[in-house]
């Protein structure tokens, strides 16, 4: 990429502008948003020039906001967050939030290190999804992108593999909770030299804000049709 050819967030041609997200989510019924879940949950990443610093999940939030500003939010997300701890600590806390939209993204920290277990990994998204549907609100989900092969990736190469297997659990256990799920594996965003924070386990701010506007189209396809104007 040149000098002339860098992104902004008014240029990136992946994002929805100010005005259109909000338009798409201007009849969103939710008002009590809640997310839940690891450092993908909370926000964390580098900065990106030209970007807000600002993570996906508050970036949804304020869209939500800009059209019921009423809205009441809550993030629990926490770096290093495993799904037990999630399920331990923060699913309690999001319940009593009482949210009507819910977002779940852990799972990458049980299988970060040696050992990690898919099934006790299943069985804790299990669960949480379990709850979350249990007490009637719209959850929302997304698959984790397939980053791995640029050349900078190669020291977390081998985390390739267990990432795809975490992905195949939330895709399986969206379908059977009727989460909407973003699908982030295969996205063009994953081929984005810039997308890395240097920890190269995050999206940097640019990689958030394409997400935040994934799940703006996401959030916006599960409304009621609106009428036809006359």
């Amino acid at each position: 990429m040149t000098h002339n050819d860098i992104r902004t967030e008014a240029s990136d041609p992946m994002l929805l502008s100010a005005a259109a997200a909000r338009n798409l989510l201007a009849d969103a019924p939710w008002q009590r948003y809640a997310v839940l879940g690891d450092s993908i949950a909370q926000g964390v990443g580098d900065p990106s020039p030209g970007y807000d610093t600002v993570g996906w999940a508050d970036r949804v939030a304020a869209v939500l906001t800009a059209t019921n500003p009423a809205l009441a939010y809550l993030n629990t997300g926490r770096i290093g967050a495993t799904s037990a701890q999630v399920r331990a600590d923060q699913l309690p806390l999001v319940l009593e939030f009482a949210p009507d939209l819910v977002h779940l993204s852990c799972g990458g920290n049980d299988l970060f290190g040696p050992g990690g277990s898919l099934d006790e990994l299943r069985a804790n998204l299990d669960a949480l999804f379990a709850a979350l549907a249990r007490s009637g609100a719209q959850i929302s989900t997304f698959t984790l992108a397939d980053v791995w092969e640029a050349e900078r990736m190669a020291p977390m190469r081998p985390m390739r593999e267990r990432m795809s297997a975490l992905n195949d659990i939330v895709r399986e256990l969206a379908v059977r909770y009727d989460a909407i799920l973003v699908e982030f594996w295969d996205h063009p965003l994953r081929l984005r030299p810039e997308v890395m924070s240097a920890d190269l386990i995050h999206f940097t701010m640019s990689g958030h804000a394409v997400v935040a506007t994934e799940m703006v189209r996401a959030l916006a396809e599960r409304l009621p049709t609106r009428a036809p104007a006359h």
